[in-house]
């Protein structure tokens, strides 16, 4: 257990959790209603935030726009030069804003000290992007003529985030948004918002030091009313937004009306193929791994295993035994695998699904339940549990936000697993487990996998900052993070120069007068 001392965690923070007293980013205070923020870890109060109101949304919004006026004439890598100092304070501040992910959120230590470093890796790709913002130059039909292609900022990125990673998304939007010449006004999630207040206060202090105008980060928090400024917003051109595939419907078309551009990173429903050439303990790791880091709350979380009946019940077993030696509890206690769903809410789903499977006709092999002895106060943990299922299920076919494995069983060859794996209307993450390259190929190619993320021998679960991450079908269609995720926040634009002394038109079109 480390030595944790939540009182020195937010003041480290610049929380004050004396008098809960909070900033949004811009030189007020919030009008609104508290929201309080319990830890699932012990159940105790963390401290309180003001919502937003109509009124103070106005005000942010006068803010940034301001400020982009002014963030968008300064170089790109001189942008990124800001970026590298966030990181350097991010770096800092990994200890504390890592505990508090863990604290306010629920999930291991080594996971919030791991969401950090995904800031700091984020805000290194940036910098080098921030040289890197390319555009085009073609060859024009006409003589004398020149073309190119070149990218500008949109303006005023309206960020909406999730409890299971609530910094981390976030950076990867605001640290791309920011060098690309954007502002960004962040809608944190209403069950992490102290997350979104201590990296708020990081900011603060980089925008200090370089005599920056206040409003290239602002904060906004509330639920989803709070969001529906943003996505009604003429003055948000774009809105990326994290969450459930019914918040991500929502959004969408709202954004969509007024013709606005969104990145939507939803639901997951993401699956393991082990063939018979699989190699079983690097199966069995990147399952359990995938099944129950962060309680099964990330949206790559491993919710199907689907199994080759030669090899089905070897693996079962291995799983089985490998579950038996999981330790839940506190989270930052670095001996424990396991911590708390986020709130009691997620617990009753987690209850519910576990009812749902039995009644479709599914067999528990490990039983689930939710702990209350002593250690375990607040409600929120449960016991990660592995069932026999169809991929048929309703239940099976929907996306739960727990530690529930679904194990299917596939006959045949890979055609069929990878057949049983896109059957689902939801297309973020994706594995197969195998040591025959004509298996893994098939996988990738175009017949195989139909997800965003395709991995030969890791898990589902994870991703690196060099990649884009996001999904396809019902899980969005968006991307955030590396390859060329930063040209969804500029606008492109197209240019041609005619250093002539005639005016020919293209096509070869005559217009005489």
């Amino acid at each position: 257990m480390i030595n944790f001392n939540k009182a020195q965690m937010l003041s480290d923070l610049g929380i004050d959790a004396t008098n809960n007293g909070t900033s949004t980013g811009v030189e007020f205070f919030s009008n609104g209603d508290y929201i309080e923020s319990y830890s699932p870890v012990d159940g105790q109060l963390i401290g309180k935030v003001k919502t937003t109101t109509k009124e103070d949304y106005e005000k942010v919004m006068s803010v940034a726009t301001s400020a982009f006026a002014e963030w968008r004439n300064m170089p790109a890598p001189l942008r990124g030069e800001i970026v590298r100092q966030f990181g350097e304070k991010l770096r800092k501040y990994k200890e504390p804003l890592g505990q508090l992910v863990s604290y306010e959120m629920g999930k291991s230590l080594q996971e919030g000290l791991g969401e950090v470093q995904e800031m700091i890796d984020i805000c290194d790709f940036a910098v080098g992007l921030s040289r890197q913002l390319y555009g085009l130059t073609m060859k024009s039909e006409r003589p004398m003529h020149s073309m190119m292609e070149q990218w500008h900022p949109l303006g005023v990125v309206g960020i909406i985030s999730a409890f299971n990673f609530p910094v981390a998304v976030w950076s990867w939007n605001t640290a791309l948004a920011w060098i690309c010449g954007d502002v960004c006004v962040w809608k944190p999630s209403e069950k992490a918002p102290l997350c979104g207040i201590a990296c708020q206060n990081i900011w603060n202090e980089v925008a200090t030091e370089n005599n920056l105008p206040e409003g290239i980060s602002s904060i906004v928090t509330g639920d989803y009313k709070v969001g529906e400024y943003m996505t009604q917003d003429t003055r948000v051109p774009l809105v990326s937004a994290t969450g459930s595939i019914r918040m991500g419907k929502i959004v969408g078309a709202e954004v969509a009306k007024r013709l606005g551009k969104s990145i939507l990173e939803l639901g997951g429903n993401n699956a393991i193929i082990v063939t018979p050439d699989a190699d079983l303990k690097m199966t069995i790791t990147g399952a359990v791994f995938g099944a129950v880091g962060t309680c099964g709350q990330r949206c790559t979380s491993t919710r199907r295993l689907i199994i080759h009946e030669s090899i089905y019940d070897k693996v079962k077993d291995a799983l089985v035994n490998a579950y038996g030696q999981l330790k839940i509890g506190n989270p930052l206690d670095e001996n424990n695998h396991v911590g708390p769903l986020i709130d009691t809410d997620a617990v009753n789903m987690y209850n519910n699904a576990l009812e749902e499977v039995v009644k479709s006709g599914g067999n528990i092999l490990v039983e689930g339940g939710v702990l209350s002895e002593k250690g375990y106060e607040s409600g929120c943990y449960v016991r990660p549990a592995i069932a026999e299922a169809d991929n048929s299920y309703q239940i099976v076919q929907d996306e739960t936000f727990a530690p529930i494995l679904y194990l299917i069983k596939y006959s045949g060859d890979v055609n069929n697993a990878i057949a049983i794996q896109n059957g689902v209307k939801q297309g973020l993450s994706s594995a197969i487990m195998t040591n025959n390259m004509r298996e893994a190929q098939t996988f990738l190619s175009t017949t195989g996998s139909d997800c965003g993320i395709a991995n030969v021998n890791i898990g589902t679960s994870g991703a690196e900052i060099g990649g884009a991450f996001g999904g396809e079908k019902e899980t969005g269609g968006g991307r955030e993070s590396g390859s060329d995720a930063w040209k969804a926040y500029m606008r492109r634009q197209t240019n041609t120069v005619n250093y002539s002394t005639e005016l020919p038109l293209a096509q070869g079109i005559k217009f005489d007068i």
